[in-house]
């Protein structure tokens, strides 16, 4: 039977290959969106880790996602925490998303303060010197040509100086003067949240009762970095698993369709054939097996062909921007597989089920 269905798929070789790779971009669709969400997510989590922090304090209403919830609270808050007991170091922070070129968050810092928290570790060059000012990490520095130090870049459409690069991971990949951010999104005077680190970690409660004693402090979140970094899961983003959905349903129709079409084809075209098989005492179960292996020969390549396809663009996107987070996982990998098999298995059931169906009679006088 195996000898059938190969020489089967070898006598339609175009029609194969098509089928192959409609297989290969249902896989390459679903885990590419995949790899690039949580991508995101992590790396954003894994950048917050290395902050050096031990709590936040940021507005009621702000978003936990970096970036995008503006500079709503006024920055002499700072100096208010900065009077809460078992504080060591707070440092005002105003990060802002921007999609000018590239979706990116920049980040406005207070450089004593935020170096405070975990000190920087420069490649090159050092700290601000003036207003124009930017801090850059290894990643960016490697990205497109390159940057080094003294090399002009432009940020929200204002041109910077590179001042130093410094080890990735501390938050950001591009920092600038607080001030300097606060009067370019409009913001002056303002803060995006708060990053504090305490005396000892086991104070960490006593200081979240102390804020929200404060007068003018109560309707503020303050939350250990353990708790904020739980939040950083797919499950508090109600656009990601919607999105991700939505590509998983449109990937098992495509790979539906094309199967169904290219099996359901087939099957009209073997109809003497099937005949012939029939009357040979070939079984309803034989021909449905004969079809569905077929068709799960084809997935099995396609799937094949579609992870190589989507390491292939892991290792371009490397390559070509390394800023870029593209996560993929065995667990994803068996799962895209998993849904693949699945789209392909349905699409081959009604012709598998309309061959066996087929009188031998008919069949052979078939032309």
């Amino acid at each position: 039977m195996n000898k059938l269905v190969i020489n089967n798929l070898l006598h339609r070789p175009l029609r194969t290959a098509i089928s192959v790779f409609a297989v290969a971009i249902e896989v390459v669709m679903i885990l590419s969106i995949v790899a690039i969400m949580f991508g995101m997510l992590n790396d954003q989590k894994t950048r917050q880790s290395g902050i050096g922090a031990d709590m936040i304090v940021r507005p009621a209403n702000a978003s936990f996602m970096t970036g995008v919830s503006g500079a709503p609270a006024p920055i002499k808050v700072a100096d208010v925490l900065r009077k809460v007991p078992h504080v060591a170091v707070v440092a005002p922070v105003i990060t802002n998303l921007t999609t000018g070129g590239s979706v990116e968050t920049i980040w406005g810092i207070d450089y004593e303060s935020y170096n405070g928290l975990k000190p920087f570790t420069f490649v090159s060059g050092g700290p601000f010197q003036g207003a124009d000012d930017v801090i850059i990490d290894d990643y960016f520095a490697r990205a497109d040509k390159g940057h080094q130090v003294g090399d002009t870049i432009k940020i929200l459409n204002h041109d910077f100086r590179i001042c130093g690069i410094v080890e990735h991971g501390k938050g950001g990949r591009k920092f600038l003067r607080i001030d300097t951010m606060g009067s370019l999104i409009g913001a002056e005077g303002h803060a995006s949240l708060f990053y504090l680190k305490s005396d000892n970690i086991a104070n960490q409660e006593v200081i979240r009762n102390e804020i929200k004693a404060v007068p003018g402090m109560s309707d503020y979140l303050v939350q250990t970095m353990d708790e904020w970094l739980s939040l950083m899961t797919p499950a508090h983003l109600p656009a990601f698993t919607a999105a991700l959905n939505t590509v998983i349903i449109i990937a098992v129709i495509v790979g539906f369709l094309v199967i169904f079409q290219s099996m359901y084809t087939a099957v009209m075209e073997r109809t003497r054939e099937i005949g012939i098989l029939k009357s040979l005492g070939a079984s309803k179960g034989y021909i449905v097996n004969v079809v569905l292996r077929e068709t799960m020969l084809l997935s099995v390549a396609g799937v094949v062909l579609g992870i190589v396809f989507t390491l292939g663009l892991r290792a371009f996107m490397a390559y070509r921007s390394p800023t870029f987070s593209f996560q993929l996982t065995w667990e994803w990998m068996i799962r895209g597989a998993l849904i693949a098999f699945v789209g392909a298995f349905l699409g081959a059931v009604y012709p598998a089920l309309k061959a066996a169906r087929k009188d031998p009679i008919d069949a052979l006088a078939y032309e």
